[in-house]
């Protein structure tokens, strides 16, 4: 059960992916196309959260694979953020305000998440 779990949400963060990079290529497309394209975007986004919702772990070991993984992609999250924020300010010395805003909200969420945590524990 879990594989097959596993393997559902490998298909859908996979079909995300691929529809990111379609919408954001420089190609020239019907704007009707484009709105489809963005609907059925922001649907898969949707079941892709539900997936990470409502991972359950069984036992210590998957909870620390868990949050592993969600280090991992904090990490990952905030370091991109954080290099666009510093390669516009150097580059084009502009900083577009929602990559500040993407990198507020992942590190407020993260010590707000963490201190929740602690206090409820």
């Amino acid at each position: 059960m879990k594989n097959n779990h596993f393997f559902q949400e490998s298909i859908v963060a996979i079909m995300l992916v691929c529809l990111l990079v379609l919408c954001y290529q420089q190609i020239q497309m019907p704007q009707t196309l484009s709105m489809i394209l963005h609907g059925i975007l922001v649907l898969i986004f949707a079941l892709f959260v539900v997936f990470i919702w409502r991972e359950r772990t069984s036992d210590e070991r998957e909870k620390e694979h868990q949050m592993f993984a969600g280090r991992i992609a904090f990490l990952a999250g905030s370091t991109t953020l954080f290099v666009g924020v510093v390669w516009q300010g150097v580059v084009t010395h502009e900083v577009d305000p929602w990559l500040l805003g993407a990198l507020i909200a992942m590190v407020v969420a993260k010590i707000g998440a963490q201190s929740w945590a602690e206090h409820n524990s």
